[in-house]
């Protein structure tokens, strides 16, 4: 059907240097890379992928039904005229999103031009960088950019956009380059891809030298660049940053932004955004300098956050943890690459199973190992685990803590003692979510944001961002007095993480535990979480037990944001009806309407709802007669409707300086309407207890069916795995082994 290529892939070096973990950026920079003559395609996907995906395309699977795809949109894309606008527009704009389906379509075109040889592919690839090299040196910055802003862009906004430009189409320009007389690829190298570099690095030195994700995506399209273009020069300043210091650059953000564990400190959101220029620039690597060993750099690093990317989510769904989209979820574009290029290099067949869920080949020749895998049946289940993953570069930053069961559904508590996160981290210290069957059932906002919609701020980060997202009151944690963690301060946050006091998972209870001291001065914050399998139900249930000692009497509110309808309090509430007014003046406050209150007598309060999934949810509190529930919905001072309207009740315990939250979580019964049946709409738990025995801290759950859960956790940070713990309870003794055990007993 196609013709085979022949293609020269040898590489002559005149100097080689590895670059194994451990390699100083000294050492690097005294002993630079001779610069070697490219071949082409060099990036990505190399001569020996295109040999067998021309081959592939032949047989039916996967990978052809995937190609003539592709090759069908790509075909209805060239009947359109080219169009290389001059920038307008902010993000969601036409100009905006017309150069975003350029370098989209560069690329594709390129793929397809090496599979099958047909000149039209280079061809449109060829004159829409023509049309950029006549553009581009004569752009200003755009004229969209924010004010004062250091990272301003000419093609687009901001110069993050523009580099994942360059990342795409110096690859389109790789994959055509062979079939370009040495005048036309002098023009676009000229004229476009070289002033694109050049604008990224030299002239945006805070931007490319930064190690964050902007820093990233400029510095992998200016390395891959390097290697298209003959410059390892370039190489080697995106490696090391611009004066080759390993200050910044690409080594450093490696070795920064990522934890031992692979978590990346901006959240799963902005992980998934990152890992593509991580893993498109080490494939890179990989291909042109083997013996750097990119993917064995800092034990596998890269290979790492791949993993952790799937595992910070749940239903397919990231966690929307800090700034996030939350619609966000495993089928993004980079996570796709990111599996493909891992499948690759491991061979781990667990890959197969989150490709399957993706359902998106790419053509590569990473993708067509595992289009062909899955073809053969070879995927295996993948294991999403409990595990709490350790936040900063040397992993003593905290830590994002993810519980996990498999009980009568499937059960996700997300504990969050992490790090600030930088500038798209939020106030939440100690905060949490639960998911059940599904579906999201205690909540986060994520991100004030309409991404890509122009009307909404240009698609960038509402002002709401800031005045609710990030707000403390906006998660589930302990608020002081109405104000923020860290007084809305991100140096001092960035500054500060809470400490992972213990974490332990086994079949029958999942516990973690975190304190903060810096949150508010003279306030200590300290957090259990545990998610039990209860064995008389079958089902999971959350414990909650959150600590405050404050030097000076103040407000506490501990905000529960929740996903549903409510459905029954055991205590009165005052409903205001006629008219409605916000819970306070600022810091997120100022955003939430007070719709009802209630003040429940001393003992058991709890407050049900149902979820759109069809289960109901209890959270059953042990309150003191002084602790006041109050109901809110947001949208208060909010005239452009951008927020969204949400459900949250707040425990206020006023005028103290200690005070113990104790809350368990349950998930119960049936509501089908379409049947019309309702099943177990009532809590089981009809009281609580919190007890302590020495070095041991008891939460009893009393049942209505008679008997008592009753959970008992060593809470000392450090101990020992075969420690034996001994407690009296009603009169009798028990005794454990370890950090944490559940005990069913008999009334």
């Amino acid at each position: 059907m196609f013709g085979h290529s022949v293609f020269n892939q040898q590489k002559i070096f005149a100097a080689g240097v590895a670059l194994a973990a451990g390699v100083s950026a000294a050492v690097l920079a005294m002993n630079p890379l001779v610069a070697f003559a490219a071949d082409h395609p060099n990036l990505v996907i190399n001569a020996a992928d295109v040999d067998a995906m021309q081959g592939a395309v032949e047989k039916p699977g996967r990978f052809r039904e995937a190609f003539l795809a592709t090759q069908s949109a790509v075909n209805r894309a060239l009947e359109a005229p080219l169009a290389v606008p001059v920038p307008a527009d902010a993000g969601g704009g036409y100009t905006h999103e017309q150069h975003k389906k350029n370098y989209q379509l560069m690329y594709n075109a390129g793929v397809l031009y090496q599979i099958t040889e047909d000149p039209k592919y280079a061809e449109r690839v060829r004159d829409m960088l023509l049309a950029y090299a006549e553009l581009y040196p004569n752009l200003p910055l755009h004229p969209k950019r924010r004010a004062g802003a250091t990272n301003p862009g000419k093609l687009f906004w901001q110069s993050l956009n523009e580099a994942v430009w360059l990342v795409y189409t110096i690859q389109a320009y790789d994959l055509i380059r062979s079939s370009l007389s040495d005048a036309e690829a002098k023009k676009i190298e000229q004229g476009a891809l070289r002033p694109v570099a050049r604008f990224l690095s030299v002239d945006s030195p805070k931007t490319f030298n930064k190690v964050h994700n902007h820093g990233t995506w400029l510095t992998a399209g200016v390395g891959m660049a390097g290697y298209v273009l003959d410059e390892q020069e370039w190489v080697e300043q995106a490696l090391l940053d611009l004066e080759k210091s390993g200050k910044g650059g690409f080594l450093r953000q490696l070795s920064t932004l990522f934890s031992p564990d692979g978590y990346y400190n901006e959240g799963p959101y902005y992980q998934r955004y990152a890992l593509m220029p991580f893993v498109t620039f080490a494939k890179a690597i990989e291909n042109n300098e083997p013996e750097r060993r990119i993917f064995e750099y800092r034990d596998g690093i890269v290979l790492k956050a791949i993993d952790t990317t799937i595992q910070l989510s749940y239903n397919n769904l990231f966690f929307p943890i800090n700034d996030a989209i939350k619609s966000k979820g495993i089928d993004t574009s980079e996570l796709v690459l990111g599996v493909t290029i891992a499948f690759g290099e491991s061979g781990n067949p667990q890959l197969l199973d989150i490709a399957a869920r993706q359902d998106q080949i790419l053509l590569s020749g990473d993708g067509l190992k595992v289009a062909q895998a899955l073809d053969a049946g070879e995927q295996q289940p993948y294991e999403f685990k409990s595990f709490a993953f350790r936040d900063g570069k040397n992993g003593d930053e905290g830590a994002l803590v993810v519980l996990r069961q498999q009980a009568d559904g499937d059960q996700a508590l997300v504990f969050k003692p992490a790090a600030q996160g930088m500038g798209h981290g939020h106030f939440d210290k100690l905060t949490w979510q639960f998911y059940d069957r599904g579906a999201e059932i205690v909540t986060d906002y994520g991100a004030a944001r309409f991404l890509n919609v122009e009307a909404k701020n240009g698609g960038r980060y509402l002002k709401e961002n800031e005045t609710w997202a990030k707000q403390t009151v906006a998660h589930n944690t302990v608020v002081i007095g109405e104000t923020s963690h860290f007084d809305n301060n991100l140096k001092v946050a960035n500054q500060n993480h809470p400490d992972l006091l213990f974490f332990q998972a086994d079949d029958q209870v999942k516990i973690s535990s975190a304190e903060i001291d810096s949150a508010y001065p003279g306030v200590r914050l300290k957090r259990t979480l545990a998610l039990v399998n209860d064995p008389q139900s079958g089902s999971a249930f959350a414990i909650d037990l959150f600590n405050v000692e404050s030097k000076k009497q103040s407000q506490f509110d501990l905000p529960l944001h929740y996903n549903g309808q409510l459905v029954d309090t055991n205590f009165k509430l005052q409903g205001y009806t006629d008219s409605l007014k916000a819970l306070g003046a600022d810091n997120g406050y100022q955003h939430l309407w007070l719709k009802a209150r209630g003040k429940p007598e001393s003992g058991l309060a709890q407050i049900t709802w149902l979820n759109d999934n069809g289960r109901f949810y209890t959270l059953s509190s042990l309150v003191d007669g002084e602790t006041e529930l109050l109901f809110t919905e947001l949208g208060a001072n909010d005239p452009d409707f951008n927020l969204r309207s949400e459900r949250s009740f707040i425990a206020r315990r006023d005028n103290t300086r200690s005070h113990t939250f104790l809350s368990v979580l349950e998930p119960h019964g049936e509501y089908n309407p379409s049947r019309e049946y309702t099943v177990r709409a009532e809590s089981r738990v009809k009281a609580l207890a919190h007890l302590r025995s020495g070095a041991l801290e008891l939460i009893v759950i009393s049942t209505q069916e008679g008997t008592t859960q009753l959970l008992a956790y060593n809470r000392d940070s450090d101990i020992a795995p075969d420690i034996k713990n001994t407690f009296e309870f009603r009169g009798s003794e028990y005794r454990f082994t370890g950090r944490a055990r559940l005990f069913q007993i008999k009334n």
